[in-house]
């Protein structure tokens, strides 16, 4: 894992099953969840799209694209709204779907450990973490990124 500055704001984002950990930065916003538009031969994690301030944010579901989940339950969801990182000016943004609000939290090196050493990730996963009690994935978003873009394009 990459050496961390001294300390860092993230959030801790719930998802179905388990939580995200991102850099606070990354969030734009929550917003309530709404039924996505359908994309046409998607893959089962591309869940829609769904408008968001002018924009037709593609919605991902992280616990179907690792293979933790075939369904996720989209009752009381809600979607956080990430800060593309690709520089594609087509897709400024992505949206997450999400079980609840985000917690900020203060990261040092000495409270992030890496829990899967030589363990291949799923698909979308940078690393498994603990953060004090809590066991977060820190999800790879250039990977995301393109995995959407590639599904979006067809």
């Amino acid at each position: 894992m990459a050496e961390l500055p001294r300390e860092i704001r993230g959030v801790m984002v719930p998802v179905t099953e388990g939580r995200v950990l991102l850099p606070n930065a990354t969030v734009a916003e929550v917003i309530s969840y709404t039924t996505p538009e359908p994309i046409a031969g998607a893959p089962a994690w591309l869940l829609g799209r769904l408008t968001w301030r002018g924009w037709r944010l593609p919605l991902v579901s992280l616990p179907i694209l690792t293979g933790r989940l075939t369904e996720e339950n989209r009752n009381n969801a809600r979607v956080a709204v990430l800060k593309a990182l690709g520089g594609n000016a087509g897709m400024p943004f992505i949206a997450l779907l999400v079980q609840g609000f985000p917690r900020l939290t203060t990261i040092t090196q000495e409270l992030l450990i890496q829990t899967s050493d030589d363990e291949p990730h799923a698909p979308g996963v940078r690393v498994e973490v603990l953060v004090r009690d809590d066991r977060a994935i820190i999800p790879d978003l250039d990977s995301i990124e393109s995995m959407v873009m590639q599904a979006t394009a067809a």
